[in-house]
């Protein structure tokens, strides 16, 4: 049982780490309204995890994955979410957008804990990991159900663990990136990165 859990540690780790669309929203909302508000966003984000866990559980997910209708529209549903947060993050950071006032951060618009939720919540991929390599990862020994859940709270905690990392080490680049020159090229790169990822996620196949 110890060698499934360290191969699905692994498999796990892999896959939180590897740059995406939470990790874009994250540091958006870092550039864009401080450690704080990104903070929240990574508190949206394992809340959708675990959502889409609780969905695997149950056999939700699954059955979302299997209908092309559904996969479709979500998708694409998704995709706009992160375009439309790429080219929000493009318009906050134009050439000729007003500084903040007394060099601090922009404000937002929207609930940071919300954003990170509906990011992935309409991450389809969540769904497809979920129900296709959870259940592969998951010890033999134990009743599927469990093996589930336990694996979904592994990833919750590492996903928490990276993210929030990510944020601890923008915070203490902080004075750096209340610089309004950087701040504008932060978000402007952010806001190319999240739009790429719609469309990518947009043309992705199922």
């Amino acid at each position: 049982m110890l060698s499934h859990f360290a191969a699905a540690l692994g498999v796990l780790g892999l896959l939180t780490v590897v740059p995406g669309p939470d990790m874009a929203v994250v540091t958006r909302r870092a550039v864009a309204a401080g450690p704080a508000e990104a903070l929240r966003t990574v508190g949206g984000i394992v809340t959708g995890l675990l959502t889409w866990g609780a969905l695997s559980v149950a056999g939700l997910a699954a059955v979302l994955a299997a209908s092309a209708a559904a996969y479709l529209a979500v998708k694409l549903t998704g995709a706009g979410c992160l375009v439309f947060l790429g080219a929000q993050a493009l318009w906050h950071n134009r050439r000729d957008a007003p500084a903040p006032a007394g060099g601090g951060t922009r404000p937002t618009a929207g609930s940071p804990w919300r954003t990170g939720l509906v990011s992935n919540v309409l991450n389809l991929k969540i769904a497809v990991c979920y129900t296709g390599l959870l259940p592969a990862l998951a010890p033999p020994r134990l009743p599927a159900a469990w093996a589930m859940t336990l694996l979904v709270l592994l990833h919750a905690v590492l996903t928490l663990a990276w993210l929030g990392g990510s944020v601890f080490l923008l915070a203490k680049a902080g004075p750096l990136l209340q610089r309004p020159r950087v701040q504008r090229a932060l978000g402007r790169t952010t806001g190319v990165v999240l739009i790429g990822f719609g469309l990518a996620v947009a043309t992705a196949s199922a």
